[in-house]
């Protein structure tokens, strides 16, 4: 298959940072679309994937799935896209299109499913390079479209954090007078406590830390919970329908389970990996109560997503930075010091 050579941000190895690097991109085929990317969102997956915290990277790794960009050019069989047109590209870039998951628009679960950056691209071969590049080709089938209102650096991450949180808001038929309480206030969480806030729900904050409440209330909060302090969550014991955990790392969620009431539902949405300390099941048991998983949403929701925050006017809390200092943006992301998504200008990396 006949490529073309872009400039990217990536790395060759673990433990090396990331710098500009040549990648190769297949030329448009009949159903692709072409994008000159704008902005690209900077998620903690990015980071894992670039240092290989989860054993399966492959190198070198160009990373970026919060895409947003305008149409360079399509391919003579699209139909939905045209040269000109402002759209983005979320985690997903191809999948089986034959799964009961995919004729259910759960393409991210499909078995086959193609990520933005560390897939396999079927159509050259080798695996895929995400957002942090100059332009991507991508099928029309997994471009969506962003609603004219919406700013575009800020829309990016909606692209992840959006629906990552967003998805089980409306497996679990989140809507007026739903309790809904969310873990954790960082990229996720912001995003959880926006999302929820608009669908008419009665939102509350869990944090260990007193300097959150502000901004938790800021975000669309009724109440914000210090989760350390005893006699706050003794006193939220039974109230929940579903939380919503956007912790990225390994912590006890027993606490939170007994705060759900009869048939609720905490879901996992930020931390991968074993519980520790163990689930304890009593509370479950007494209750009804479940612990559950869900991993971002497939095509169809994230555009009725990207659509329900062009009605609602819901962006995220970012902070723009040019792609040369996204190492510099890593280490602040383990040090959780940015309010609440960084976005990378993609122009400078044209300078």
């Amino acid at each position: 298959m006949k490529t073309t050579s872009v400039k990217a941000y990536g790395t060759e190895a673990a433990d090396a940072d990331l710098k500009q690097l040549l990648i190769s991109r297949r030329l448009v085929t009949a159903k692709d679309v072409e994008i000159d990317i704008l902005y690209c969102g900077v998620c903690h997956s990015d980071l894992h994937f670039a240092r290989n915290d989860w054993g399966f990277s492959v190198y070198p790794v160009v990373p970026g799935h919060e895409i947003v960009g305008k149409v360079r050019q399509v391919g003579a069989a699209v139909s939905n896209y045209r040269k000109g047109d402002i759209v983005a590209v979320g985690c997903l870039v191809d999948s089986c299109r034959k799964c009961d998951n995919c004729k259910n628009d759960l393409e991210q679960y499909c078995p086959e499913w193609v990520g933005t950056y560390g897939g396999h691209d079927k159509y050259s071969g080798t695996h895929t390079y995400g957002g942090y590049s100059e332009s991507i080709v991508v099928d029309e089938d997994f471009v969506l479209k962003i609603p004219e209102n919406l700013d575009l650096a800020g829309i990016a991450p909606v692209l992840c954090a959006g629906i990552t949180t967003w998805s089980p808001l409306r497996h679990w038929k989140v809507g007026k007078d739903s309790k809904v309480a969310v873990v954790g206030l960082g990229g996720l969480g912001h995003m959880a406590i926006k999302l929820a806030d608009a669908l008419g729900a009665h939102v509350t904050l869990f944090s260990r830390s007193p300097d959150k409440i502000k901004d938790g209330l800021a975000l669309g909060a009724d109440q914000v919970i210090i989760s350390t302090d005893k006699a706050q969550m003794a006193k939220a014991i039974g109230h929940f329908d579903l939380i919503i955990d956007t912790v990225p790392y390994k912590h006890d969620i027993n606490p939170y389970i007994n705060t759900l009431n009869t048939n609720g539902t905490l879901v996992m949405v930020g931390y991968l990996g074993p519980l520790d300390p163990f689930l304890n099941t009593v509370p479950m048991i007494m209750g009804r109560k479940s612990v559950a998983g869900s991993l971002i949403g497939g095509i169809a929701e994230t555009q009725e997503l990207l659509d329900f925050c062009g009605k609602h006017n819901i962006t995220s809390d970012i902070e723009v930075i040019n792609i040369q200092n996204i190492n510099e943006a890593y280490q602040r992301m383990l040090k959780s010091d940015v309010h609440y998504r960084f976005v990378i200008d993609m122009k400078s990396l044209k300078a």
